[in-house]
């Protein structure tokens, strides 16, 4: 009997938002039911993907710098195969392989489920570029749900369901990059949702470039005699359908009627989202995330500048009063909420008037924490234009460092509130610093170290009294196991 001959291996390096990471799943996916093997690092791997961003400027050095490294791999080892697949690949499409030639394939956004064919193609004919220009609504490959995933995490699940984006932010090039919106099925989605909580997942992230918008197309559509009205209730869901029958139903985003839904679903215990757009946060997304409890207290409000001159040159659609009012209103409703946001220092611009709006809405918004960017000038966008209005890096880095302190005094004290509280966390596993130490997350998406005397295994929930508080992250003590790890353990199998 002849052995069966050793499988090849893969390794998925992504750069990026969560849309990157839920991608990457399913390249991941892909490839495994197409027989092989992952394993840890890219030295070790027949086939390496590079799954690429392109919001900042670093994405770019850092995708050209690891292909510089892998030139010399390849050098050693002729049979290797790089992918590069992402934003950034559908962006710089042909200038990939003009700046690394060695590189076997290029994929884009609209083209993830054509990963391990495109890799068979290149092994027969040679490299290979293929960037789709857009998604079509439709289109069963819009949304791959299908296609096989390889989860990161047994209890924690992203689900995309909405993707692209109608706005026209001058410093973003996602639309570029991403298409316009489509929103997925609403019955789809629930679909989906159930089959993961049959799998043991208890949290749930869902996903869109503009989440809170979601279902805004379909129901336009709907309204339009687009698509057919029998079909309104997996495609818009059972509220909408509703309002359509007794001629009720508006034009408007379907997310908080997803959000009750989800949250409704057996067995899942958490559900996030991100990222909104506040223009788009309405009351009755408010209202969801008050009333369902599943919902988790956790909202994070991408603000961008305080200043509403630089609000206005960037597109946003919102004033910083009116930003504040409807983060006033989510705070008033939701028990407990825990708000982070975006903030980018230096746009085209920007004068230190302007700045201190900035910190002034950073005091006024409390923030638990914050994602602050130096503008980083993307080809393609308005903004990369206005090379005239360039901020000065001395000035902007200064800037940085004030934004900085000011989020860190912000979110310790908003820390520091929580000591003596007994939260609930979901255990993520021991601690990358130190493997004898737990580390949990609670619904505020607040990272906790603690001890356990046995290890817990991820997954499980347990509560934690806050003994001590960090800007970054709190420290407790274990008190109960309240909810097991349910979630089966995955057994590689080879296909063929």
């Amino acid at each position: 009997m002849s052995e069966r001959p050793t499988p090849k291996t893969y390794a998925v390096r992504t750069f990026g938002c969560q849309m990157n990471e839920h991608d990457s799943e399913r390249i991941a996916g892909l490839l495994e039911a197409d027989g092989l093997e992952r394993v840890a690092t890219a030295e070790d791997a027949d086939v390496i993907v590079l799954n690429t961003c392109c919001i900042r400027e670093n994405a770019d050095n850092k995708l050209y710098g690891t292909l510089g490294h892998l030139k010399s791999l390849k050098e050693q080892r002729p049979d290797l195969e790089i992918v590069v697949g992402g934003c950034l690949a559908q962006k710089d499409r042909e200038l990939i392989r003009e700046r690394a030639p060695h590189v076997d394939v290029v994929l884009g956004t609209h083209n993830v489920h054509r990963a391990a064919e495109l890799l068979h193609e290149a092994r027969a004919h040679g490299p290979i570029v293929e960037i789709l220009t857009e998604t079509v609504a439709g289109d069963e490959t819009a949304f791959p749900s299908a296609l096989p995933t390889r989860r990161e995490l047994d209890w924690a699940a992203w689900v995309t369901i909405q993707i692209g984006c109608d706005n026209s932010c001058a410093f973003c090039i996602v639309p570029a990059v991403r298409g316009p919106e489509i929103s997925r099925p609403f019955g789809e989605l629930i679909d989906e949702v159930e089959r993961l909580a049959a799998d043991g997942v208890t949290e749930v992230t869902l996903l869109g470039q503009n989440v809170n918008s979601y279902g805004r197309d379909l129901a336009a559509a709907l309204r339009a005699g687009e698509l057919p009205a029998d079909q309104a209730a997996v495609l818009a869901g059972a509220r909408w359908a509703d309002d359509l029958t007794t001629g009720t139903a508006r034009r408007r985003p379907l997310f908080a009627d997803l959000l009750r839904a989800v949250a409704a679903v057996d067995g899942i215990h958490r559900v996030r989202f991100t990222s909104p757009h506040p223009k788009d946060l309405l009351p009755e997304t408010i209202e969801a995330m008050a009333q369902a409890e599943a919902v988790c207290a956790h909202l994070h409000l991408p603000l961008q500048s305080g200043s509403d001159a630089v609000l206005a040159a960037m597109h946003r659609g919102y004033t910083a009063e009116r930003y504040l009012e409807r983060l006033v209103a989510a705070r008033a409703a939701i028990d407990d909420l825990a708000v982070t946001t975006d903030i980018i220092v230096g746009f085209p611009g920007e004068t230190d008037e302007d700045f201190a709006r900035t910190l002034d809405v950073v005091a006024a918004a409390e923030y638990d924490s914050a994602y602050t960017f130096i503008y980083s000038p993307r080809p393609g966008t308005e903004a990369a234009e206005l090379t005239d209005r360039f901020v000065d890096p001395a000035v902007v880095g200064e800037r940085y460092e004030r934004l900085r302190v000011a989020v860190e005094r912000s979110a310790l004290a908003r820390h520091r509130a929580r000591i003596g509280r007994v939260e609930e966390v979901v255990v993520e596993g021991p601690s990358k610093r130190d493997p004898d130490i737990t580390t949990g997350r609670t619904a505020q998406n607040k990272l906790v170290h603690f001890r356990a005397s046995t290890p817990l295994r991820a997954g499980t929930y347990a509560t934690v009294e806050v003994t001590d508080a960090r800007a970054h992250h709190l420290q407790g003590e274990l008190r109960e196991v309240t909810r097991p790890a349910r979630h089966r353990t995955r057994i590689a199998v080879v296909a063929g």
